[in-house]
């Protein structure tokens, strides 16, 4: 197959670079547009009010693009100029972290993969239970693997396949479920700190209260070691309170 690889984690991230050698070893071509630097938590935000500049990396085992843009730019850009046909797939990954709940609206790995799902390309965002993980090459060969085991035409369009591996090693994992995102949320909170100069600044912290996570979602799935699949749709309407607010304003 011919495969756009993106990530937020920046072009030199162990995930992605794991990700490139696994699909190159299993015979795709194998196109890497990414971020020069860290986004993640960026969403599905692209540059608007300053121009987008990349570098060509070359490297003995790797080549790609970095630009100097959000994930979504990455793909946008890619789609749009730098690629000479349309890639049969995109790919973004491996996240270092989880994207489970929530963070599924935060995630600029997910992000970039819905750019793709909204262009009509199949579309697979790869995360890891693990945010300081450097070995990630079990998880790539799995992923390599993942991807051929799909009928993808029997996808419906504008879907992104969300797969996440849980924080263990690969060989501890339990298997693999597909099973819906949880309704958990985040409960806020920022640690105040104080800058050497003074200043009041502010650290996210905070976590998903474990007896909110439901059972049998992603997240409950991924803390007890399974990797998780989970289809994602991006039509954000509210059908039945369509009718509501129609009832409402309009009867």
């Amino acid at each position: 197959m011919n495969i756009l690889l993106t990530n937020d984690d920046g072009i030199n991230a162990p995930g992605l670079r794991a990700l490139y050698t696994a699909l190159v070893d299993a015979g795709h071509i194998v196109h890497v547009v990414a971020p020069i630097a860290q986004q993640s938590g960026v969403g599905h935000s692209l540059t608007v009010f300053t121009p987008l500049r990349a570098i060509r990396v070359e490297e003995e085992d790797f080549q790609g693009t970095a630009l100097y843009g959000t994930p979504t730019d990455c793909v946008k850009l890619a789609l749009a100029n730098l690629l000479s046909q349309k890639p049969d797939m995109v790919l973004s990954g491996i996240n270092a972290g989880a994207n489970v709940g929530p963070d599924i609206l935060y995630s600029g790995t997910v992000g970039a993969a819905t750019e793709a799902a909204l262009e009509g390309i199949p579309a697979l965002a790869i995360s890891h239970d693990c945010s300081n993980c450097q070995d990630l090459a079990q998880q790539a060969l799995h992923t390599a693997t993942f991807i051929e085991r799909i009928n993808w035409a029997n996808i419906p369009p504008r879907r992104v396949i969300n797969l996440n591996y849980p924080a263990c090693s690969f060989e501890e994992n339990k298997g693999l479920r597909v099973c819906p995102q949880t309704s958990a949320v985040w409960v806020n909170e920022y640690e105040e700190r104080q800058a050497p100069h003074g200043d009041t600044y502010w650290w996210l912290v905070g976590e998903i209260p474990p007896h909110t996570i439901n059972a049998g979602s992603d997240k409950d799935l991924l803390n007890r070691g399974f990797i998780t699949v989970t289809p994602l749709r991006f039509d954000f309407t509210d059908r039945e309170t369509v009718t509501t607010l129609a009832d409402m304003l309009l009867g």
